[in-house]
């Protein structure tokens, strides 16, 4: 069996196994969507292929769409090159349930996967006729926060970002300058309505994408590199829109455990690829049963009715505060938590963290108890629900093969928005006093603890990528377990509000986590001890 067109026609074979499979005629949604595509979305990864292509292919199996989705890849045009083009642009999601289910699903939702690069002409020549259709009224992105970011980390601007500002529309080669070439297409055929929709996991995407655009654009017009009336075309919200949205779905990368389910249905070439951009990618993908998307109505050329597949569409204000109910008290939080503390004390997976009592008093903790009082409920998804959801269904979920290193992963660029909104509300409330927090400075001192890069038994560990590292790691090098730490060193990072979200000092909560971190240092189980000591 094979995950290709020629393997999918033994239907029979595939579905005596367990599989759902696509069950509309592909080859007439394909050739409607080549001639009027409506959706094009840019990252071929794990949380699209989980995620909006199979909202897509359960619309088209009810008959609601009649068009496919159309994939762009512009970080890693591999992706494409060896997982879409030798499947066919199938792939098998293996959706892992909390109750020790599994769902086999072959989804062929997307019609058509190309490269962005400017450098292949005939791939960008086709984007650019995409982008030219009266019938697309979208554009979505999952590429990743930092996708967005025109500038290096000491904020300079990137060099190819730096030479597509100087040359124009024509061949950029970043990825932003190539997205702006294909809108600037759409502009020269008619200003026609388009909706650039992130959908990335970050607060105020829609907002990132639209900076982003809109320094192309701007430098562009300056120097006469494009019509001086693009500019106006990507400010005009009747013709281009950027909505803010919310997405929430766990896709860890492709995990041994369900390749090995696969290969014992029989399925032939599922080998994963690392790519020479250190891609994992594999034809499955793994995700949880859980799935949010909030997204703001505002689509000038109209839009599919997802709806009735369970996306939310609302206004900008709602978008908002889902997501700061998420990120900042309801789960991003707890998952952070769980990160930090999961590396110091050996765990391997963030379910198995869930049975550990004073881990899970912990999240709750900080969930019920410090998060709670200060979210501002959206109404369209209850707060408390949602954070029932994530403790008792979403994190302990067995099958999920998440860990609290991927977790770990730039902690210090999650910090201020997953706590410090947190302790920004506490301080401006009359009911509520910084000083009853346990939970949230437990976590900072947790993590100047980690960033030492020794264990609670006392063994060194690998930590996980952080941009800030060689900043931080001096602070806290010559710290021994055993001695009584020093903890003025640390006075530059606790003040550091682009880290906390606040100067802990001025905030009150500077002392607290210094005496927490000394705890924490004391010796072996040092960490487990203070954890059981406050919480």
């Amino acid at each position: 069996m094979k995950l290709d067109q020629n393997g999918m026609s033994d239907r029979k074979k595939w579905e005596a196994l367990g599989y759902h499979l696509p069950e509309f005629d592909r080859e007439d949604v394909r050739k409607a969507t080549k001639e009027d595509p409506v959706w094009i979305h840019f990252g071929a990864g794990n949380i699209f292929r989980a995620f909006q292509a199979n909202v897509v292919q359960q619309m088209l199996n009810r008959r609601e769409l009649d068009k496919g989705l159309i994939v762009a890849e512009g970080y890693d045009y591999e992706i494409i090159e060896k997982m879409n083009h030798p499947h066919d642009d199938y792939t098998i999601l293996v959706t892992l349930k909390a109750d020790g289910t599994v769902e086999k699903t072959v989804v062929g939702s997307v019609m058509e996967s190309l490269s962005l690069d400017s450098e292949n002409a005939e791939e960008y020549s086709r984007l650019k006729e995409i982008f030219c259709k009266d019938s697309l009224q979208m554009a979505t992105f999952t590429i990743t926060e930092k996708g967005y970011s025109l500038v290096n980390g000491k904020g300079e601007l990137q060099p190819v970002v730096a030479e597509d500002f100087k040359s124009g529309a024509e061949k950029p080669q970043s990825y932003i300058g190539k997205v702006t070439s294909l809108l600037y297409a759409r502009f020269l055929a008619g200003k026609k309505p388009i909706a650039m929709v992130s959908m990335d996991n970050c607060p105020h995407n829609g907002d990132k994408l639209y900076a982003a655009i809109h320094a192309f654009a701007e430098e562009w017009t300056k120097h006469e590199l494009a019509d001086q009336k693009f500019l106006a075309y990507v400010e005009d919200k009747n013709r281009v829109s950027f909505p803010w949205t919310m997405i929430d779905k766990i896709t860890p990368r492709p995990d041994a455990s369900v390749e090995d389910i696969l290969k014992k249905d029989g399925i032939e070439d599922l080998d994963p690829v690392i790519t020479s951009k250190n891609t994992y990618a594999a034809p499955f993908v793994n995700a949880e049963e859980c799935e949010y998307l909030v997204i703001e109505d505002a689509f000038p050329n109209g839009r599919p009715q997802l709806e009735k597949s369970g996306l939310i569409f609302t206004d900008r204000e709602t978008v908002d505060k889902v997501e700061k109910m998420k990120v900042c008290t309801c789960l991003n939080p707890l998952h952070t938590a769980l990160a930090v503390f999961g590396c110091l004390l050996g765990y391997e997976l963030i379910s198995e963290e869930m049975k550990d009592e004073t881990l899970r008093k912990l999240v709750e903790r900080i969930g019920y108890t410090e998060g709670l009082p200060v979210v501002v409920d959206p109404k369209i998804i209850a707060p408390k629900d949602f954070i029932d959801t994530v403790l008792n269904v979403r994190i302990p979920n067995p099958f999920m093969p998440d860990t609290p290193q991927r977790i770990a992963t730039d902690t210090s660029q999650k910090l201020a928005i997953r706590f410090g909104e947190t302790i920004k509300a506490y301080a401006a409330s009359k009911e509520l006093n910084v000083k009853d927090l346990t939970g949230i400075p437990l976590v900072f001192a947790g993590w100047l603890r980690y960033l030492t890069g020794i264990d609670d038994n006392g063994k060194k560990f690998e930590l996980s990528p952080d941009p800030l590292y060689n900043t931080l790691y001096p602070y806290v090098k010559d710290f021994k377990l055993g001695e009584m730490p020093d903890t003025e060193q640390l006075r530059p990072v606790l003040s550091n509000a682009k880290i906390f979200g606040v100067n802990l000092y001025e905030a009150g909560m500077a002392d607290v986590v210094c005496e927490y971190f000394k705890e924490m240092c004391m010796g072996t189980d040092a960490v487990r001890n203070t954890l059981e000591k406050y919480v």
